[in-house]
């Protein structure tokens, strides 16, 4: 980022061309998406699909079977991980890839439940997604809000305008998807809805891992970058919302969702912000006291549980609390510090591998089938790429900056697989397709870590080295 304020009069001139650009960009998104979204429901409704659901086969005892998974996911992520990394891969790349080597894709779904039985599935997720909230409570831990000031307005131009752009190509995907790779009955505007999203999202906790791994989490790019990305999947989880709603024909229950995600945000501004601070003095006082852990835990589990109730999922409410904390505090570097190697090495994992497991790449069995992957990759690429590029442009952000946010932003995984999966058990897409978009969200995260290096062939931009120094000589 430039290192010499502007005037005055050019700031407020770039942040009102910002913000007519904002405007402009969902104005016609909508003019456009209502269109495609007419043509659309005068096209045939999609056959019937030939895959049928996988028969649930016999198993072990359901904790020996977990513990079974476990020592699984954690070998084979291991060994996977070690691979991926000689190739300047992430860890979490692995961990993925490990759950498909796990899953019914390679082994066939008979061998695949010999280590997970659909049946012992769902108590494993439940030990990930206590993984992933956890997580992305120390994300929280560490983010430095401070790198945001002066950009806040840009941030949020920036991330919204990263999704109405893949959004709106997700709509035109869906023309030319719907007569096939739709479920059967599902609406047009339905299964143009979902793609829009599905297109549109950022992997939250996956783009935090990666940051994490390349020591890019506490500077600038990376505070904006993850705030984006916050931005970004809040945003999307409303529109999900919307778009089970419309599925539903509950369209009411989209803004529920976003009523209560303002409430929430203004109940921690005024309340949480407080309870945090009287925490940790309470925790310099005591010398580390273990009431103050336990209760610091307790808001953590009562913050998540917040936002899952409101329909944003629980990490937000975990990562919300998290950024409460001052990341250069004694409470947040020693709970860092206790909780860190158990959540990345033991439950981590286990989310990432899962949702491998859980995915059919054996469907693709065609070379029309990938070509129509390869079409996805690229839409999926050049919307939230482009979309992010421009507006980071727009915004002031110079362009080598800019391509590496945007390359950040074009990280997908763990929420994209999420709202996959609820796609996948409302009807509206087919198991082929989702396991086409698994694979767009597999290629998109893997190609961030090369686009990085890429786009700073002789180090990282001069602002943001600054701020990695500064905060590793802060730790």
């Amino acid at each position: 980022m430039a290192s010499k304020n502007p005037p005055l009069g050019i700031r407020t001139r770039e942040r009102l061309w910002s913000i007519a650009s904002y405007v402009i960009c969902l104005l016609g998104t909508i003019v456009l998406f209502s269109g495609i979204c007419r043509y659309g429901e005068t096209m045939a409704s999609p056959p019937l699909p030939a895959e049928g659901p996988l028969t649930p086969t016999s198993s072990p005892p359901a904790l020996l079977q977990v513990l079974i998974a476990l020592v699984a996911v954690l070998v084979v992520g291991q060994i996977v991980g070690r691979v991926v990394g000689y190739l300047g891969q992430p860890p979490v790349i692995g961990e993925v890839i490990a759950g498909i080597l796990l899953g019914p894709s390679l082994l066939g779904p008979e061998r695949s439940a010999y280590i997970l039985p659909p049946a012992v599935a769902p108590m494993l997720a439940i030990i990930a997604q206590l993984g992933v909230i956890l997580y992305m409570f120390l994300v929280g831990l560490e983010l430095n809000a401070e790198l945001l000031r002066g950009r806040l307005h840009a941030t949020v131009v920036t991330s919204h305008v990263s999704i109405v752009v893949p959004f709106l190509l997700g709509g035109v995907l869906a023309l030319g998807f719907y007569s096939t790779l739709a479920s059967p009955s599902v609406r047009f505007t339905s299964f143009a809805l979902f793609m829009g999203v599905a297109i549109s999202i950022t992997a939250f906790p996956v783009l935090a891992r990666i940051l994490t791994d390349r020591n890019l989490a506490q500077t600038e790019l990376g505070v904006v970058a993850l705030s984006c990305a916050a931005i970004d999947d809040v945003t999307a989880w409303a529109l999900l919302a919307f778009v089970v709603g419309v599925a539903q024909a509950q369209v009411g229950g989209a803004f529920l969702v976003i009523g209560g995600t303002v409430l929430f945000v203004v109940f921690m501004a005024a309340c949480g912000r407080p309870l945090v601070g009287w925490l940790s003095r309470r925790w310099e006082a005591t010398h580390s006291s273990r009431d103050t852990v336990r209760w610091l835990f307790v808001a953590v589990l009562l913050s998540a549980l917040a936002t899952e109730a409101i329909g944003i999922h629980a990490i937000f409410g975990a990562f919300i609390l998290g950024a409460m904390i001052p990341h250069n505090s004694a409470v947040a570097r020693s709970l860092i510090q206790q909780v860190q190697h158990v959540v990345t090495v033991l439950l981590l994992p286990s989310f990432f591998a899962l949702t491998g497991m859980q995915t059919r790449i054996d469907l693709l069995n065609t070379g029309w089938d990938w070509l129509l992957c390869l079409v996805i990759i690229v839409v999926a690429t050049a919307g939230k790429f482009g979309g992010t590029v421009l507006a980071a442009r727009l915004t002031g952000m110079p362009w080598r900056e800019a391509a590496m946010l945007g390359a950040l932003m074009n990280t997908r995984g763990l929420m994209e697989l999420i709202v996959l999966n609820i796609g996948l058990q409302l009807n509206v897409i087919s198991p082929r397709l989702f396991a086409m978009m698994v694979m767009m969200a597999l290629t998109t995260t893997m190609a961030t870590s090369p686009l990085l290096a890429w786009l700073k062939p002789n180090g990282l931009p001069q602002s943001t080295e600054a701020n990695l120094l500064s905060s590793e000589g802060n730790t």
